[in-house]
Protein backbone atom coordinates (compact mmCIF):
# COMPACT_ATOMS: atom_id res chain seq x y z
CA UNK A 1 0.00 0.00 0.00
CA UNK A 2 3.08 2.31 0.69
CA UNK A 3 4.69 2.07 -2.64
CA UNK A 4 0.97 2.26 -4.30
CA UNK A 5 0.18 5.87 -2.44
CA UNK A 6 3.35 6.69 -3.27
CA UNK A 7 3.18 5.77 -6.66
CA UNK A 8 0.33 7.72 -7.18
CA UNK A 9 1.58 10.93 -4.94
CA UNK A 10 4.51 10.72 -7.51
CA UNK A 11 2.11 10.98 -10.48
CA UNK A 12 0.26 13.75 -8.59
CA UNK A 13 3.54 15.61 -8.26
CA UNK A 14 4.18 15.31 -12.07
CA UNK A 15 1.09 16.05 -13.18
CA UNK A 16 0.96 19.45 -11.30
CA UNK A 17 2.69 21.56 -14.00
CA UNK A 18 1.12 20.38 -17.06
CA UNK A 19 -2.09 20.94 -15.43
CA UNK A 20 -1.20 24.63 -14.10
CA UNK A 21 0.03 25.15 -17.66
CA UNK A 22 -3.49 24.47 -18.98
CA UNK A 23 -5.20 26.65 -16.34
CA UNK A 24 -5.46 30.34 -18.11
CA UNK A 25 -4.96 33.30 -15.68
CA UNK A 26 -7.22 35.50 -15.60
CA UNK A 27 -5.87 38.06 -17.15
CA UNK A 28 -4.92 36.23 -20.56
CA UNK A 29 -8.81 35.08 -20.15
CA UNK A 30 -9.58 38.73 -22.04
CA UNK A 31 -6.91 38.47 -24.59
CA UNK A 32 -7.49 38.07 -28.44
CA UNK A 33 -6.62 34.62 -29.36
CA UNK A 34 -4.71 36.06 -31.84
CA UNK A 35 -2.43 37.99 -29.42
CA UNK A 36 -1.98 35.15 -27.13
CA UNK A 37 -1.06 32.80 -29.68
CA UNK A 38 1.32 35.19 -31.61
CA UNK A 39 3.81 37.26 -29.13
CA UNK A 40 5.37 40.51 -30.44
CA UNK A 41 9.40 40.14 -31.50
CA UNK A 42 11.42 42.14 -33.77
CA UNK A 43 9.86 40.71 -36.51
CA UNK A 44 6.69 42.15 -36.16
CA UNK A 45 5.37 44.45 -38.06
CA UNK A 46 4.44 48.16 -36.74
CA UNK A 47 1.48 48.67 -39.82
CA UNK A 48 -0.96 46.01 -40.58
CA UNK A 49 -0.99 45.11 -44.15
CA UNK A 50 -3.25 46.43 -46.39
CA UNK A 51 -4.88 42.85 -47.62
CA UNK A 52 -4.55 39.36 -46.27
CA UNK A 53 -1.23 38.90 -48.25
CA UNK A 54 0.61 41.68 -47.09
CA UNK A 55 3.84 43.70 -48.88
CA UNK A 56 5.87 42.52 -51.03
CA UNK A 57 9.94 42.58 -51.22
CA UNK A 58 11.37 45.45 -52.90
CA UNK A 59 13.09 42.95 -55.12
CA UNK A 60 10.37 41.22 -56.14
CA UNK A 61 10.37 40.97 -59.67
CA UNK A 62 6.34 42.28 -59.37
CA UNK A 63 6.93 45.21 -57.81
CA UNK A 64 8.04 47.09 -61.21
CA UNK A 65 6.80 50.43 -63.07
CA UNK A 66 5.49 48.11 -66.09
CA UNK A 67 2.12 47.10 -64.11
CA UNK A 68 1.03 50.57 -65.10
CA UNK A 69 -0.53 50.94 -68.89
CA UNK A 70 0.76 54.55 -69.26
CA UNK A 71 4.60 53.18 -68.49
CA UNK A 72 4.12 50.10 -71.08
CA UNK A 73 2.72 52.47 -73.70
CA UNK A 74 5.58 54.57 -73.48
CA UNK A 75 7.95 51.95 -73.94
CA UNK A 76 6.04 50.68 -76.76
CA UNK A 77 6.21 54.15 -78.40
CA UNK A 78 10.08 54.22 -77.91
CA UNK A 79 10.56 51.34 -79.36
CA UNK A 80 8.40 52.47 -82.79
CA UNK A 81 10.15 55.49 -82.63
CA UNK A 82 13.61 53.27 -83.02
CA UNK A 83 12.27 51.24 -85.72
CA UNK A 84 11.40 54.91 -87.66
CA UNK A 85 14.83 56.40 -86.86
CA UNK A 86 16.68 53.40 -88.44
CA UNK A 87 14.91 53.27 -91.34
CA UNK A 88 15.42 56.87 -91.81
CA UNK A 89 19.05 56.24 -90.64
CA UNK A 90 18.95 54.02 -93.54
CA UNK A 91 17.69 56.17 -96.04
CA UNK A 92 19.87 58.70 -95.70
CA UNK A 93 22.74 55.64 -95.67
CA UNK A 94 22.34 54.86 -98.56
CA UNK A 95 21.30 58.44 -100.24
CA UNK A 96 25.31 59.46 -99.92
CA UNK A 97 26.14 56.67 -102.60
CA UNK A 98 22.68 57.07 -104.26
CA UNK A 99 20.51 60.11 -104.24
CA UNK A 100 16.97 59.58 -103.64
CA UNK A 101 14.38 61.42 -105.70
CA UNK A 102 13.52 64.87 -103.89
CA UNK A 103 15.76 63.87 -101.01
CA UNK A 104 19.31 65.69 -102.53
CA UNK A 105 20.74 68.23 -100.39
CA UNK A 106 22.99 70.54 -101.63
CA UNK A 107 25.50 70.36 -98.26
CA UNK A 108 27.40 67.11 -97.96
CA UNK A 109 24.59 64.82 -96.09
CA UNK A 110 26.87 63.59 -93.35
CA UNK A 111 24.95 66.14 -90.61
CA UNK A 112 21.71 64.03 -91.48
CA UNK A 113 23.42 61.05 -91.05
CA UNK A 114 25.32 62.55 -87.68
CA UNK A 115 21.87 63.94 -85.89
CA UNK A 116 20.08 60.65 -86.84
CA UNK A 117 22.89 58.44 -85.68
CA UNK A 118 22.83 60.52 -82.19
CA UNK A 119 18.89 59.69 -82.05
CA UNK A 120 19.56 56.26 -82.59
CA UNK A 121 22.02 56.25 -79.91
CA UNK A 122 19.63 58.67 -77.59
CA UNK A 123 16.97 55.73 -78.20
CA UNK A 124 18.85 52.54 -77.70
CA UNK A 125 20.28 54.09 -74.16
CA UNK A 126 16.56 54.60 -73.13
CA UNK A 127 14.89 51.42 -74.22
CA UNK A 128 17.75 49.51 -72.69
CA UNK A 129 17.40 51.22 -69.25
CA UNK A 130 13.92 51.62 -69.03
CA UNK A 131 12.71 50.47 -66.02
CA UNK A 132 15.56 52.54 -64.14
CA UNK A 133 15.03 56.44 -63.97
CA UNK A 134 17.58 58.80 -62.68
CA UNK A 135 18.13 62.27 -62.19
CA UNK A 136 21.23 62.02 -64.55
CA UNK A 137 19.48 60.22 -67.24
CA UNK A 138 17.22 63.27 -67.12
CA UNK A 139 19.58 66.23 -66.49
CA UNK A 140 21.50 64.60 -69.87
CA UNK A 141 18.58 64.82 -72.11
CA UNK A 142 17.90 68.15 -70.96
CA UNK A 143 21.32 68.87 -71.82
CA UNK A 144 20.73 67.49 -75.30
CA UNK A 145 17.76 68.80 -76.22
CA UNK A 146 18.92 72.05 -75.35
CA UNK A 147 22.39 71.67 -77.55
CA UNK A 148 19.90 70.21 -80.07
CA UNK A 149 17.73 72.99 -79.81
CA UNK A 150 21.02 75.49 -79.93
CA UNK A 151 21.76 73.64 -83.39
CA UNK A 152 18.32 73.62 -84.75
CA UNK A 153 18.18 77.55 -84.40
CA UNK A 154 21.67 77.33 -86.25
CA UNK A 155 20.39 75.80 -89.63
CA UNK A 156 17.27 77.50 -89.37
CA UNK A 157 18.72 81.10 -88.90
CA UNK A 158 21.83 80.64 -91.32
CA UNK A 159 20.49 81.23 -94.86
CA UNK A 160 23.77 79.39 -96.39
CA UNK A 161 23.60 76.21 -94.04
CA UNK A 162 19.58 76.25 -94.61
CA UNK A 163 19.96 75.95 -98.14
CA UNK A 164 23.08 73.39 -97.73
CA UNK A 165 21.14 71.19 -94.92
CA UNK A 166 17.96 71.19 -96.86
CA UNK A 167 14.71 69.76 -95.94
CA UNK A 168 16.27 66.52 -94.54
CA UNK A 169 18.64 68.24 -92.79
CA UNK A 170 16.39 70.03 -90.95
CA UNK A 171 14.00 67.07 -90.23
CA UNK A 172 16.91 65.22 -88.67
CA UNK A 173 17.79 67.67 -86.49
CA UNK A 174 14.30 68.69 -85.27
CA UNK A 175 13.58 65.04 -84.42
CA UNK A 176 16.81 64.41 -82.72
CA UNK A 177 15.31 67.42 -80.47
CA UNK A 178 11.93 66.06 -80.31
CA UNK A 179 12.99 62.42 -79.20
CA UNK A 180 15.34 64.27 -76.35
CA UNK A 181 12.51 65.90 -75.02
CA UNK A 182 10.35 62.84 -75.14
CA UNK A 183 13.23 60.97 -73.04
CA UNK A 184 12.78 63.40 -70.34
CA UNK A 185 9.31 62.84 -70.04
CA UNK A 186 9.78 59.02 -70.47
CA UNK A 187 12.04 59.00 -67.48
CA UNK A 188 9.96 61.21 -65.10
CA UNK A 189 7.11 58.38 -66.15
CA UNK A 190 8.86 56.05 -65.38
CA UNK A 191 10.36 57.27 -62.18
CA UNK A 192 6.88 58.34 -60.84
CA UNK A 193 5.10 54.86 -61.95
CA UNK A 194 8.16 52.97 -60.01
CA UNK A 195 7.19 55.36 -56.83
CA UNK A 196 3.62 54.28 -57.23
CA UNK A 197 4.05 50.64 -57.69
CA UNK A 198 6.88 50.58 -54.40
CA UNK A 199 4.33 52.29 -52.45
CA UNK A 200 1.22 50.15 -53.18
CA UNK A 201 3.26 46.55 -53.14
CA UNK A 202 5.92 47.12 -50.50
CA UNK A 203 4.41 49.92 -48.18
CA UNK A 204 7.21 52.61 -49.03
CA UNK A 205 9.27 54.61 -52.02
CA UNK A 206 12.62 52.18 -52.43
CA UNK A 207 15.52 54.99 -52.49
CA UNK A 208 18.24 51.99 -52.18
CA UNK A 209 19.66 50.41 -55.82
CA UNK A 210 21.28 47.60 -56.24
CA UNK A 211 24.59 46.62 -57.31
CA UNK A 212 22.70 45.29 -60.92
CA UNK A 213 20.67 49.03 -60.54
CA UNK A 214 23.77 50.84 -59.63
CA UNK A 215 25.90 49.71 -62.94
CA UNK A 216 22.74 50.40 -65.22
CA UNK A 217 23.09 54.00 -63.87
CA UNK A 218 27.08 54.65 -64.17
CA UNK A 219 26.77 52.68 -67.63
CA UNK A 220 24.22 55.10 -69.31
CA UNK A 221 25.59 58.31 -67.50
CA UNK A 222 28.97 57.39 -69.33
CA UNK A 223 27.33 57.11 -72.52
CA UNK A 224 24.79 60.22 -72.12
CA UNK A 225 28.29 61.49 -71.58
CA UNK A 226 29.46 60.84 -74.48
CA UNK A 227 26.62 62.03 -76.49
CA UNK A 228 26.78 65.37 -75.05
CA UNK A 229 30.40 65.78 -76.21
CA UNK A 230 29.34 64.91 -79.34
CA UNK A 231 26.48 66.95 -79.82
CA UNK A 232 28.92 70.16 -78.65
CA UNK A 233 31.40 69.16 -80.95
CA UNK A 234 29.16 69.32 -83.73
CA UNK A 235 27.59 72.70 -82.86
CA UNK A 236 30.48 74.27 -82.42
CA UNK A 237 31.23 73.09 -86.09
CA UNK A 238 27.96 74.66 -87.29
CA UNK A 239 29.17 77.22 -85.68
CA UNK A 240 32.37 77.35 -87.71
CA UNK A 241 30.27 77.11 -90.59
CA UNK A 242 27.89 79.49 -89.74
CA UNK A 243 30.50 81.84 -89.76
CA UNK A 244 32.52 80.50 -93.24
CA UNK A 245 28.91 81.50 -94.85
CA UNK A 246 29.71 85.30 -94.73
CA UNK A 247 32.46 84.69 -97.23
CA UNK A 248 31.37 85.92 -100.54
CA UNK A 249 32.23 84.00 -103.99
CA UNK A 250 33.95 85.85 -106.12
CA UNK A 251 32.75 85.73 -109.37
CA UNK A 252 29.20 84.19 -109.74
CA UNK A 253 27.31 81.06 -109.34
CA UNK A 254 24.95 79.19 -111.90
CA UNK A 255 21.93 76.56 -111.07
CA UNK A 256 23.03 73.05 -112.90
CA UNK A 257 20.97 70.09 -112.98
CA UNK A 258 17.71 71.41 -113.65
CA UNK A 259 17.95 73.81 -110.78
CA UNK A 260 19.36 70.75 -108.25
CA UNK A 261 22.70 72.82 -106.74
CA UNK A 262 24.98 75.72 -108.08
CA UNK A 263 28.28 75.50 -109.00
CA UNK A 264 31.18 78.77 -108.67
CA UNK A 265 32.77 80.61 -111.61
CA UNK A 266 34.24 83.45 -112.56
CA UNK A 267 36.45 85.11 -115.51
CA UNK A 268 38.81 87.41 -115.54
CA UNK A 269 39.84 89.87 -117.97
CA UNK A 270 37.79 91.27 -121.38
CA UNK A 271 37.40 89.69 -124.54
CA UNK A 272 39.94 90.86 -127.16
CA UNK A 273 40.11 90.49 -130.81
CA UNK A 274 42.32 89.12 -133.61
CA UNK A 275 42.45 91.16 -136.64
CA UNK A 276 40.06 88.90 -138.28
CA UNK A 277 37.03 89.93 -135.83
CA UNK A 278 37.67 86.55 -134.29
CA UNK A 279 37.75 86.70 -130.03
CA UNK A 280 41.25 85.60 -129.06
CA UNK A 281 41.00 82.52 -127.02
CA UNK A 282 40.43 82.16 -123.41
CA UNK A 283 42.34 79.97 -120.70
CA UNK A 284 39.61 77.81 -119.05
CA UNK A 285 41.56 76.29 -115.92
CA UNK A 286 40.43 72.80 -114.55
CA UNK A 287 42.45 72.54 -111.34
CA UNK A 288 43.60 68.98 -109.96
CA UNK A 289 43.07 67.35 -106.86
CA UNK A 290 42.63 70.99 -104.68
CA UNK A 291 40.11 73.92 -105.25
CA UNK A 292 41.72 76.57 -107.60
CA UNK A 293 41.85 79.54 -105.39
CA UNK A 294 43.98 77.60 -103.25
CA UNK A 295 47.10 76.06 -106.26
CA UNK A 296 46.82 77.45 -109.41
CA UNK A 297 45.09 81.22 -108.82
CA UNK A 298 47.97 82.75 -107.70
CA UNK A 299 49.82 81.63 -110.93
CA UNK A 300 47.42 82.08 -113.37
CA UNK A 301 46.83 85.55 -112.32
CA UNK A 302 50.66 86.28 -112.34
CA UNK A 303 50.29 84.76 -116.05
CA UNK A 304 47.46 87.21 -116.65
CA UNK A 305 49.35 90.28 -115.10
CA UNK A 306 52.14 89.67 -117.28
CA UNK A 307 50.21 89.74 -120.81
CA UNK A 308 50.98 86.09 -121.41
CA UNK A 309 47.75 85.08 -121.24
CA UNK A 310 44.60 87.96 -121.97
CA UNK A 311 41.53 86.45 -120.08
CA UNK A 312 40.99 83.14 -117.88
CA UNK A 313 38.24 81.75 -116.52
CA UNK A 314 38.00 79.20 -113.59
CA UNK A 315 35.30 77.26 -112.18
CA UNK A 316 35.40 74.72 -108.74
CA UNK A 317 33.66 71.62 -109.43
CA UNK A 318 30.79 69.70 -107.37
CA UNK A 319 31.54 70.01 -103.89
CA UNK A 320 34.78 72.14 -104.41
CA UNK A 321 35.08 75.32 -102.93
CA UNK A 322 32.52 77.77 -103.18
CA UNK A 323 30.02 74.97 -104.88
CA UNK A 324 27.69 72.94 -103.49
CA UNK A 325 27.68 69.11 -103.87
CA UNK A 326 26.08 66.97 -107.05
CA UNK A 327 23.43 64.02 -106.43
CA UNK A 328 25.16 60.93 -106.22
CA UNK A 329 26.67 59.31 -108.50
CA UNK A 330 28.47 61.97 -110.18
CA UNK A 331 30.96 61.32 -112.44
CA UNK A 332 33.63 63.62 -114.22
CA UNK A 333 31.09 63.63 -117.38
CA UNK A 334 28.26 64.49 -115.29
CA UNK A 335 30.89 67.66 -114.22
CA UNK A 336 31.89 68.10 -117.79
CA UNK A 337 27.98 69.14 -118.58
CA UNK A 338 27.54 70.88 -115.27
CA UNK A 339 30.48 73.33 -116.70
CA UNK A 340 28.95 73.54 -120.00
CA UNK A 341 25.72 74.39 -118.65
CA UNK A 342 27.44 77.41 -116.58
CA UNK A 343 29.03 78.75 -119.28
CA UNK A 344 26.10 78.86 -120.99
CA UNK A 345 24.65 80.40 -118.69
CA UNK A 346 27.30 82.91 -118.42
CA UNK A 347 27.01 83.70 -122.23
CA UNK A 348 30.51 82.37 -122.48
CA UNK A 349 31.30 80.87 -125.98
CA UNK A 350 35.05 80.32 -125.87
CA UNK A 351 37.04 79.80 -127.95
CA UNK A 352 39.30 77.61 -125.20
CA UNK A 353 42.80 76.39 -124.03
CA UNK A 354 41.89 74.07 -121.60
CA UNK A 355 44.98 74.39 -118.79
CA UNK A 356 44.58 71.30 -116.03
CA UNK A 357 46.18 69.53 -113.70
CA UNK A 358 46.62 66.39 -111.76
CA UNK A 359 43.09 64.35 -111.90
CA UNK A 360 41.62 67.51 -113.84
CA UNK A 361 42.62 66.46 -116.81
CA UNK A 362 40.21 63.76 -116.86
CA UNK A 363 37.33 66.46 -116.97
CA UNK A 364 39.27 68.75 -119.40
CA UNK A 365 39.60 65.78 -121.58
CA UNK A 366 35.89 64.89 -121.17
CA UNK A 367 34.64 68.59 -122.09
CA UNK A 368 37.13 69.00 -124.85
CA UNK A 369 35.46 65.69 -126.80
CA UNK A 370 31.94 67.50 -126.10
CA UNK A 371 32.92 70.98 -127.45
CA UNK A 372 35.14 70.01 -130.05
CA UNK A 373 34.63 73.09 -132.45
CA UNK A 374 35.34 75.73 -129.31
CA UNK A 375 38.75 74.05 -128.17
CA UNK A 376 41.41 76.01 -129.29
CA UNK A 377 44.46 73.88 -127.71
CA UNK A 378 45.08 71.37 -124.35
CA UNK A 379 47.87 71.93 -122.12
CA UNK A 380 47.92 69.25 -119.67
CA UNK A 381 49.72 69.23 -116.66
CA UNK A 382 51.70 66.20 -114.80
CA UNK A 383 48.00 64.75 -116.08
CA UNK A 384 46.67 61.22 -114.58
CA UNK A 385 45.66 58.75 -117.69
CA UNK A 386 42.83 57.15 -117.41
CA UNK A 387 44.54 54.17 -117.01
CA UNK A 388 45.61 55.07 -113.52
CA UNK A 389 41.98 55.76 -112.37
CA UNK A 390 41.59 52.27 -109.78
CA UNK A 391 43.88 54.05 -107.90
CA UNK A 392 41.24 57.16 -107.24
CA UNK A 393 38.46 54.18 -107.24
CA UNK A 394 40.71 52.06 -105.20
CA UNK A 395 37.79 50.28 -102.26
CA UNK A 396 40.12 50.94 -99.33
CA UNK A 397 40.30 54.51 -100.26
CA UNK A 398 36.57 54.86 -100.62
CA UNK A 399 35.57 53.77 -97.61
CA UNK A 400 38.22 55.61 -96.10
CA UNK A 401 36.50 58.52 -97.49
CA UNK A 402 33.03 57.67 -96.13
CA UNK A 403 34.84 57.51 -92.47
CA UNK A 404 36.36 60.05 -92.15
CA UNK A 405 33.15 61.83 -93.53
CA UNK A 406 31.23 60.37 -91.42
CA UNK A 407 33.05 61.63 -88.64
CA UNK A 408 33.62 65.05 -90.33
CA UNK A 409 30.55 66.84 -88.44
CA UNK A 410 32.41 66.65 -85.02
CA UNK A 411 34.78 68.99 -86.73
CA UNK A 412 37.97 67.84 -84.72
CA UNK A 413 40.71 69.15 -86.97
CA UNK A 414 38.59 72.07 -87.78
CA UNK A 415 37.66 73.39 -84.38
CA UNK A 416 41.53 72.45 -83.24
CA UNK A 417 42.61 74.38 -86.24
CA UNK A 418 40.55 77.50 -85.99
CA UNK A 419 40.92 77.76 -82.40
CA UNK A 420 44.82 76.90 -81.86
CA UNK A 421 46.26 77.52 -85.56
CA UNK A 422 44.64 80.40 -86.22
CA UNK A 423 42.45 79.06 -89.32
CA UNK A 424 40.95 81.27 -91.39
CA UNK A 425 37.70 80.95 -93.61
CA UNK A 426 39.33 81.18 -96.55
CA UNK A 427 41.57 78.73 -95.12
CA UNK A 428 38.26 76.26 -94.60
CA UNK A 429 36.35 76.92 -97.91
CA UNK A 430 39.37 76.63 -100.64
CA UNK A 431 42.87 76.38 -98.59
CA UNK A 432 44.75 74.29 -96.46
CA UNK A 433 41.65 73.38 -94.38
CA UNK A 434 39.48 72.63 -96.76
CA UNK A 435 40.14 68.87 -97.28
CA UNK A 436 38.94 68.02 -94.18
CA UNK A 437 35.35 69.51 -94.57
CA UNK A 438 32.48 67.60 -95.24
CA UNK A 439 31.95 68.83 -98.75
CA UNK A 440 35.33 68.33 -100.28
CA UNK A 441 35.56 64.83 -98.61
CA UNK A 442 31.74 64.23 -100.16
CA UNK A 443 33.15 65.05 -103.76
CA UNK A 444 36.31 63.05 -103.34
CA UNK A 445 34.08 60.11 -102.78
CA UNK A 446 31.88 60.49 -105.26
CA UNK A 447 35.05 60.87 -107.37
CA UNK A 448 36.55 57.65 -105.68
CA UNK A 449 33.10 55.68 -105.89
CA UNK A 450 32.71 55.90 -109.88
CA UNK A 451 36.29 56.69 -110.85
CA UNK A 452 37.23 53.24 -112.02
CA UNK A 453 33.53 52.31 -114.15
CA UNK A 454 31.24 55.82 -114.84
CA UNK A 455 34.53 57.80 -115.37
CA UNK A 456 36.92 55.52 -116.98
CA UNK A 457 34.47 54.95 -119.93
CA UNK A 458 33.96 58.15 -119.91
CA UNK A 459 37.43 59.21 -120.35
CA UNK A 460 38.35 56.73 -122.93
CA UNK A 461 35.37 57.87 -124.89
CA UNK A 462 36.63 60.91 -124.81
CA UNK A 463 39.66 59.82 -126.32
CA UNK A 464 38.36 58.42 -129.44
CA UNK A 465 36.47 61.18 -130.00
CA UNK A 466 38.90 63.77 -129.50
CA UNK A 467 39.58 66.11 -132.28
CA UNK A 468 42.91 64.48 -133.49
CA UNK A 469 44.29 68.06 -135.10
CA UNK A 470 43.98 70.21 -131.43
CA UNK A 471 47.28 71.60 -130.68
CA UNK A 472 48.80 69.80 -127.55
CA UNK A 473 51.00 70.42 -124.96
CA UNK A 474 52.36 67.87 -121.49
CA UNK A 475 54.39 69.36 -119.02
CA UNK A 476 55.20 66.78 -116.65
CA UNK A 477 56.62 66.07 -112.97
CA UNK A 478 60.78 65.71 -113.04
CA UNK A 479 60.18 63.91 -110.23
CA UNK A 480 57.85 61.77 -110.36
CA UNK A 481 58.85 60.77 -114.19
CA UNK A 482 62.48 59.68 -112.16
CA UNK A 483 60.86 58.00 -109.73
CA UNK A 484 57.67 56.31 -110.95
CA UNK A 485 58.29 54.05 -114.82
CA UNK A 486 54.82 53.71 -115.02
CA UNK A 487 53.97 57.39 -114.60
CA UNK A 488 56.45 58.11 -117.11
CA UNK A 489 55.46 55.47 -119.59
CA UNK A 490 51.66 57.00 -119.29
CA UNK A 491 52.95 60.51 -119.04
CA UNK A 492 54.40 59.28 -122.72
CA UNK A 493 51.23 58.06 -123.72
CA UNK A 494 49.03 60.95 -123.31
CA UNK A 495 50.98 62.96 -125.56
CA UNK A 496 49.52 60.69 -128.42
CA UNK A 497 45.91 61.65 -127.47
CA UNK A 498 45.60 64.36 -130.55
CA UNK A 499 48.15 64.09 -133.63
CA UNK A 500 49.63 67.43 -133.06
CA UNK A 501 51.79 67.61 -130.00
CA UNK A 502 53.39 70.76 -129.43
CA UNK A 503 55.87 70.08 -126.33
CA UNK A 504 56.23 67.09 -123.92
CA UNK A 505 58.12 69.49 -121.14
CA UNK A 506 59.52 67.62 -118.29
CA UNK A 507 60.23 69.53 -115.54
CA UNK A 508 63.56 68.67 -113.18
CA UNK A 509 62.96 68.71 -109.50
CA UNK A 510 59.79 69.70 -110.34
CA UNK A 511 56.89 67.85 -107.91
CA UNK A 512 53.37 66.99 -109.12
CA UNK A 513 52.30 70.41 -108.65
CA UNK A 514 54.15 71.72 -110.85
CA UNK A 515 53.86 75.32 -111.16
CA UNK A 516 55.58 75.62 -107.51
CA UNK A 517 58.84 75.87 -109.01
CA UNK A 518 60.45 78.47 -110.94
CA UNK A 519 61.28 76.70 -113.79
CA UNK A 520 57.76 75.23 -113.81
CA UNK A 521 55.94 78.29 -113.92
CA UNK A 522 58.30 79.19 -116.24
CA UNK A 523 57.64 76.80 -118.80
CA UNK A 524 53.76 76.54 -118.26
CA UNK A 525 53.27 80.48 -119.12
CA UNK A 526 55.39 80.26 -122.07
CA UNK A 527 53.22 77.65 -123.68
CA UNK A 528 50.44 79.08 -122.22
CA UNK A 529 51.28 82.09 -124.17
CA UNK A 530 52.39 79.88 -127.37
CA UNK A 531 49.07 78.27 -127.65
CA UNK A 532 46.88 81.34 -126.53
CA UNK A 533 48.47 83.23 -129.86
CA UNK A 534 48.67 80.19 -132.03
Amino acid sequence: MVSLWGSKKGQENDNEPEEREERPTSSSRHEPPERRSHEADERTRLLPPRDSQGYLDPGDPAVSPYNLWSVRALRYFSILFLAITFIWWVILFVSIFVSPPGMHSRGSGFFDVSFTTLTLGNLLVAILFFAVPSKALEVSNYILAVFLLINMVIILAIPRLRVEEGWVGIASVVWAFVISLYNVLTDRVVAWGKKEEEERLTGRQETRRSLREWCAVLTYTVINVILIIVVVLMTGTLSVRARDSTLEAPGEKYYVDDGKYEVHMQCIGNLTFATNKKPDATVLVEAGEEPFEYTLESFVHAAYTNGSISRYCYWDRPGMAFSDNAPSPHSAGMSADALSNALAQAGEEGPWVLMSAGIGSIYSRIFSSRHIADVKALILIDPLHEDLLYQVGAPSKGFLLWAYGFISPLGLERLFAAIFKGRSREDRIYGRSAHNGGKNIKARLQESLVANSLTKSEVSSARNIQQKDTPLVVVSSGIKVRSDSEWEKKQEDLTHITDTLVAWDVVRKAPHQVWKTFDGRKTIEKRLAELVRA
